[in-house]
This record gives C-alpha cells, structure tokens and sequence, in this order.
C-alpha cells in the first residue's frame, strides 16, 4: 500500500510554494533601483532604434 498524504498538509504547501514563486517573480520585476529601471529603458530605446534602421523602406508588397 502507499503512503497516506494529509490532502489539507499538502494543498497548502503547494499555495505556499507558488506564493513563494510569485514574491521571487515581483522581487525580480519591482525590485530593482531607479538607476537600473532607467538603464533598461535606455537599452530598450537604444535596440528599437536600431533595428528601425535597418529596415527596408520598399514600396513593393511582394
């Protein structure tokens, strides 16, 4: 026979193993400085840019 598992025991150490996730995720998203939100932003800008030029501008579909 197998071993008995207390449902209640593990469904809430499931929730607390997702929660657990979820800070890791918003301590990753939200948690950074002011310096590296800008340095990103810039990044992200500075790629856009780039790749806005090196596009083809013609007029033919096909």
């Amino acid at each position: 026979m197998g071993d008995v598992i207390n449902l209640k025991r593990f469904k809430k150490r499931t929730e607390r193993e997702q929660s657990a996730r979820q800070a890791d995720a918003n301590r990753a998203r939200f948690g950074r400085t002011k310096a590296e939100r800008t340095l990103d932003e810039r990044r992200k800008d500075r790629a856009g840019d780039l790749l806005d030029q090196h596009k083809l501008e013609d007029g033919d579909a096909s």
